[in-house]
């Protein structure tokens, strides 16, 4: 009788399981891939990280026409906004947005619209607009002292970032915001009084009013294009050493609903997505396509040379 030799089973198995895996061609791969990395970039774009589009001057010399910026969405939820930091916001019903939004009159155009917007492309939203935190809730921010400067607890801002300045001859106008001078705001529980760094053209808090902590989407971090301006956003140190006061229990129920209230003029909001979702969204694409397409059999990589 022949023995049972048990390498007779084994070795057909081993070949087997030596035999590599068959690859997609190109043609199907790259469609998976897309669909993938659209999925990763709506997810950061929803829960981490975000581009805006800056397409005004509110925010000079920061911040210039065109930059793009990548908004952190996830530190507030952490953690309260602090003085000197660069927020996104959606504006109340005081915040006058810069024009009206034009209606979709075709379906791809909406098709469009809705896609662009899930991935950070779309267009700007009515009521966003982006400015820097000067005072937290329970502080008491007034301008001006002797030397024309906003205080904030009695303490005078050293705002080297400001390039020009509202005028100080200009009387006070809680309507308007083309006077430096305003009367001392005592900031709300659950809200936060903002500026921007280009007082001349800014229409803020001065006379839009303090603005809800939970309507805050997040802390723009830096400057990602164009690229010969990437910088982080970093607080002035000057922030740091403000003292701090007794404020009352932070974000409380706070009604954005009421009349509209009349203001100097329209404020520029900050743009949604534009070509700063490319950075996201192409690096994660390109890795995932070198690694799918690097698959190659084991002896494909031993290749022998000719003589």
């Amino acid at each position: 009788m022949r023995e049972v030799d048990e390498s007779d089973d084994v070795e057909p198995v081993r070949r087997r399981a030596r035999r590599p895996r068959r690859q997609l061609p190109l043609w199907q791969e790259l469609p998976l891939l897309l669909i993938v990395a659209f999925g990763i970039a709506i997810l950061i774009r929803t829960f981490l990280l975000q581009p805006f589009f800056i397409p005004s001057g509110s925010m000079e010399d920061t911040l210039l026409v065109g930059d793009r910026v990548l908004v952190n969405k996830i530190v507030y939820d952490v953690r309260d906004p602090r003085r000197g930091e660069v927020v996104v916001f959606r504006g109340t019903d005081r915040w006058v947005p810069q024009a009206a939004s034009q209606p979709e009159t075709g379906f791809f155009k909406r098709l469009g619209r809705t896609l662009g917007d899930l991935v950070g492309f779309g267009r700007p939203g009515e009521k966003d607009f982006i400015k820097r935190v000067i005072g937290v809730p329970g502080d008491r921010v007034a301008c001006c002292d002797e030397l024309g400067r906003v205080t904030v607890n009695d303490v005078p801002l050293d705002e080297t970032y400001i390039p020009r300045n509202s005028p100080l001859e200009i009387p006070p106008n809680s309507q308007e915001c083309r006077s430096r001078r305003f009367e001392e705001v005592v900031v709300p529980p659950g809200q936060l009084f903002v500026m921007g760094d280009h007082r001349l053209v800014s229409l803020d808090a001065r006379c839009q009013g303090p603005i809800p902590i939970d309507n805050v989407i997040g802390r723009a971090i830096a400057v990602v294009w164009p690229y010969d301006r990437w910088t982080s956003l970093s607080v002035p140190p000057f922030f740091e050493d403000l003292p701090t006061v007794e404020a009352a229990p932070a974000r409380p129920a706070v009604s954005t609903d009421g009349p509209q209230v009349p203001v100097g003029g329209p404020v520029s909001p900050v743009d949604r997505g534009a070509s700063g979702g490319i950075a996201v969204v192409l690096p994660i694409l390109g890795s995932m396509l070198i690694a799918a397409r690097s698959r190659q059999p084991h002896r494909a990589r031993h290749r022998r040379l000719h003589s």
